[in-house]
């Protein structure tokens, strides 16, 4: 094809668009001739009307979808992860199985969608609507769950239940003895003179948490991450630090600073260790 041709196959395609009387991304998808299944990588579709679209397997990886209207598609099997949902109508949308690991869901109305076995690693879900959702055998690792709407017909987990209860509702003295928290996203939370013995916080995001006089006795907190955290008359009592990080905690003595070191705890803040002198032999 020669530059003119091609140019005025361009132009051509440009006044059917134009022309076209929808503003539904499907049609003029259609009319433009594109596979909206594979052409979508890091796409910006702001504001896209895509209302009932069929996105089955689609790969809509790190795409820009803020505010665009997805209520009723099928997106099963798609490829969302680290794409931009914030503010977008995802109401009654099928997600089953699709991948959404790091998207940003902030704000997004997925009340009545489906999400089962969805995997949601470290998503911010922070502000969604999650009324009626399914969340079945959804994997909710490290999600932000901040601000975020459930209601008794949501279907999700009883660990995520709590872990919402936990960074939604602030209350003294919760009774949290042996509970599997490993890996919940618990930044910010309120957690005042919380029974947590025996908790399974592996992993688990505790930054900037208030933990004021919380019993951690015998908890596991391997490579749990609490830089930041209120940690006034906490109780470390038996508890697994092993690659805990720590770091400008508010009640940190500097004889627990030792023991939680001499324990296998990292410290963030703390300074670099001298160099070594080499002495010749």
């Amino acid at each position: 094809m020669s530059d003119a041709d091609f140019i005025r196959e361009v132009e051509e395609l440009y006044q059917r668009i134009a022309k076209a009387d929808t503003n539904n991304f499907v049609e003029l998808a259609k009319i433009a001739d594109l596979d909206i299944k594979t052409d979508l990588v890091g796409a910006d579709l702001r504001g896209a009307n895509l209302r009932g679209a069929n996105l089955l397997t689609a790969d809509l990886f790190t795409a820009d979808l803020r505010g665009a209207d997805l209520r009723g598609a099928d997106l099963r099997v798609a490829n969302l992860s680290g794409a931009d949902l914030s503010e977008a109508d995802l109401s009654e949308a099928d997600l089953s199985g699709a991948y959404l690991s790091g998207t940003n869901l902030s704000g997004t109305n997925l009340s009545g969608a489906y999400l089962s076995e969805v995997d949601l690693d470290r998503a911010n879900l922070s502000g969604a609507d999650l009324s009626g959702t399914n969340l079945s055998g959804a994997y909710l690792s490290r999600a932000n769950l901040t601000n975020s709407q459930i209601d008794q017909k949501t279907v999700i987990a009883d660990k995520w239940r709590l872990v919402w209860a936990i960074v939604n509702i602030g209350r003294n003295n919760r009774r949290l003895t042996s509970v599997d928290l490993s890996y919940a996203n618990l930044s910010n939370s309120y957690l005042v003179e919380a029974n947590l013995i025996g908790a399974d916080l592996t992993g688990a995001i505790l930054t900037y948490a208030n933990l004021t006089d919380a019993d951690l006795s015998g908890s596991n907190l391997e490579q749990a991450n609490l830089e930041q955290a209120n940690l006034t008359g906490v109780a470390f009592n038996n508890a697994i630090v092993k690659d805990a990080r720590f770091g400008s905690n508010t009640g940190m003595s500097r004889s627990l600073r030792q023991d939680l070191i001499a324990r296998g705890a990292i410290f963030e803040d703390a300074p670099p260790p001298p160099p070594r002198v080499l002495v010749p032999v």
